[in-house]
């Protein structure tokens, strides 16, 4: 895919999969929802049910940076399929300490956000490789 078509869909898609590693080098795989800002994608930890708020993305990240992020578009008709691949390095901030460019991609594409901004910390990754594919 050509530059300009992986950044629309990386600012367009609504879900993708945040690949981890912890320092042993085990993988954990996790959905988000993400923004794509300025050549880095943020994921913020927010008030959706979970077990416990130690993550253990964010354990993984603080003893192993290097993430991947999954995003794609399965239908049956096969001749739209396409995935993007982001790897980077994560770094973890609180909401007010990442940029409001990207505060305001996360508002601007997830209502839930918009009410009330996530109260957990936010994942930025840096992204320094893509690779992608598409059926057409």
């Amino acid at each position: 895919m050509e530059r300009e078509e992986i950044e629309r869909r990386l600012r367009e898609a609504r879900r993708a999969v945040l690949g981890t590693a912890d320092g042993e080098g085990r993988p954990h795989l996790v959905p988000i929802v993400f923004a794509y800002w300025r050549d880095g994608l943020y994921t913020a930890v927010d008030d959706k049910p979970k077990t416990t708020r130690l993550l253990r993305r964010l354990d993984n990240i603080k003893a192993n940076p290097r993430v991947s992020v999954l995003i794609d578009r399965y239908e049956d008709d096969w001749s739209r399929l396409w995935w993007i691949r982001a790897d980077g390095e994560a770094h973890i901030r609180q909401w007010d300490y990442i940029p409001a460019g990207a505060r305001q991609a996360l508002v601007g594409k997830y209502p839930a956000y918009a009410k009330a901004p996530p109260p957990g910390p936010v994942i930025m990754i840096s992204i320094d490789r893509i690779a992608s594919w598409s059926a057409t």
